[in-house]
């Protein structure tokens, strides 16, 4: 089985062109007005919530007629023709309806306040090939190999990719995603009501709703893994196994994906998500999908559409930027193919896409490249995306790679960032983000402007108490010859389990012993191991870590 973990929708399918004139399917209805509406910008109590009005006021953000909700009569007298209503948009002025029969498609558009109907899907959406997020469960991940970490949190095998980018320097200050709140919107979130990884989550009331945006009504936490994946790598939180970026956010789970095919109506679907999490006031979405070619291949984008400006889907999530939400996008996985470019609505000038590296913090080759259509630098920044830890819907920790796991990896991140600086807006702490990378002054189509630094980022956006650690823990390592590794502990004290182990995470050496925090020395024979890349790492008792990479 391949290993690589597909972005949704760059998979490359070649059917036929479905017939638009057919009266039966899912619609898009866009209205000619919002006349007469019982809703009013003077009261947006009434189709918004107090937080996210809170949100716009401490960002200057006006609320508009945009904001305004579909008329509601409107609505009624679509679902008085017998066509399903299955979510609506208030940003577009439409809705997406099911319709049944030649009559009901006749009737809707004889509707006066009814400026066009839009063929969107087949009225029965069933797959025609492999599903579209194609994995294997490895239950080992790679361990921390970016050099020397010590953290307060014992990450587990999420180590490597919350120290690549220093979140742990925020975790360490206390701020862990504390009253922020990440909307995921993803294909499903199969067994997020059962995980232990997802426990601390539930029991804190930090879980706080969900909803079914592609089939009403629907069971999001039976619809797909891939959602409870993503989550997990911000969200996920047993100590030794699996931390997330941001393991103290609060989460709103939203499915608007069908993960086993690909019709433009996702779009839709993820539009009325993201305007439900802006009404919720959401401060970030994590979007690990997006969308370049279809099964009708009447719908497909060009790379031409990638400007910002032209898909639905970006112009959808440009609006969610517009009203102060962080948005949050995996670029795609379509580096190796004949595509390679970003797909929508990374291309979003106000949408932060992200790139995938591997453990080292090297390009992976999978990850979509830039630059926009209209040349402007993307991906935004990247993170690591091959070989990351995620946790399964059964509670084990696996490993995955994609663009799908890198942008959880920022989003985590960057709602810590923002916790710490909650004064700031949404473009403010996106450039921080990017000012703070590996790269920025010299960006690329691959990285964009690189991996960020959020130790970096905090200082550039102001003051921060600096990172202290009450033990100053310091890991030192010597190679003698070939033979033996002499290793020097201080500063880490309780009972500790120092571990030698390979790129694949295997442990080739391991010893305990009790410390008071005084130096400690001892030494690996490293006699008739291969060259190449190795870790070190101590773990006390006290729930505290550090490691270090070594090349033989």
């Amino acid at each position: 089985m391949k290993k690589l973990f597909f972005f949704p929708s760059f998979l490359a399918l070649c059917f036929a062109a479905i017939s638009v004139a057919q009266s039966n399917g899912y619609y898009r209805v866009s209205f000619t007005d919002k006349n007469n509406s019982p809703y009013s910008i003077a009261n947006p109590s009434d189709y918004l919530s107090a937080r996210a009005i809170a949100r716009r006021a401490q960002q200057g953000i006006a609320i508009t007629a945009a904001d305004l909700p579909v008329n509601p009569a409107y609505l009624s007298a679509v679902s008085t023709t017998g066509a399903t209503l299955i979510n609506t948009s208030k940003w577009f002025n439409s809705a997406v309806v099911s319709i049944h029969n030649a009559s009901q498609y006749n009737q809707l558009s004889a509707l006066s306040f009814v400026d066009t109907l839009e063929w969107l899907a087949p009225p029965t959406i069933k797959s025609a090939g492999a599903d579209k997020f194609e994995m294997e469960m490895i239950p080992r991940a790679l361990p921390s190999l970016m050099g020397e970490s010590i953290s307060a949190i014992d990450y587990g095998f999420g180590m490597n990719q919350a120290t690549m980018i220093s979140v742990d320097y925020l975790h360490d200050l206390g701020y862990q995603g504390q009253g922020v709140h990440i909307a995921v919107i993803d294909a499903g979130f199969n067994g997020t009501d059962v995980s232990p990884i997802f426990d601390s989550v539930w029991t804190s009331g930090r879980l706080l709703g969900y909803r079914d945006f592609a089939n009403p009504g629907g069971n999001v936490f039976s619809a797909h893994n891939h959602g409870t994946m993503v989550f997990s790598i911000m969200g996920g939180n047993i100590p030794g196994q699996l931390v997330g970026t941001a393991p103290q956010a609060s989460y709103w789970l939203l499915r608007s994906e069908v993960g086993a095919t690909e019709y433009i109506v996702e779009e839709d679907h993820w539009i009325a998500a993201a305007e439900f999490a802006d009404s919720a006031g959401v401060d970030i979405i994590n979007s690990s999908l997006g969308y370049t070619e279809f099964y009708d291949m009447s719908q497909n984008h060009t790379y031409e559409d990638m400007d910002g400006n032209t898909t639905r889907i970006t112009r959808g999530a440009d609006f969610a930027a517009s009203r102060g939400i962080l948005v949050v996008n995996s670029a795609g996985n379509s580096g190796n193919a004949a595509w390679n470019y970003i797909g929508a609505p990374a291309d979003g000038d106000s949408v932060f896409s992200i790139g995938a590296v591997d453990a080292f913090g090297n390009y992976a080759s999978f990850s979509s490249k830039g630059p926009s259509w209209d040349g402007r630098i993307k991906p935004d920044v990247s993170a690591q995306g091959q070989g990351t830890a995620y946790g399964d819907p059964w509670g084990s920790v696996g490993i995955g790679n994609g663009t799908s796991f890198s942008s959880p990896v920022i989003a985590g991140a960057a709602a810590c960032l923002w916790q710490a600086f909650p004064a700031f807006n949404n473009v403010q702490i996106m450039d921080a983000i990017r000012q703070s990378a590996s790269q920025y002054a010299n960006p690329d189509t691959l990285l964009g402007y690189g991996i960020p630094d959020f130790a970096a980022a905090a200082t550039i956006l102001g003051a921060i108490p600096p990172k202290q650690h009450p033990d100053q823990a310091e890991m030192l390592v010597r190679q003698e010859g070939r033979e033996v590794l002499h290793i020097r502990l201080t500063g880490l004290a309780g009972n500790l389990q120092l571990s030698l182990l390979d790129v694949q995470g295997r442990t080739l050496r391991t010893a305990a012993y009790a410390s008071t925090g005084e130096p400690l020395e001892t030494s690996f024979s490293v006699q008739n191991l291969p060259e190449g890349v190795y870790l070190i790492r101590a773990v006390s008792s006290k729930g505290r870590a550090i490691a270090r990479k070594i090349l033989r």
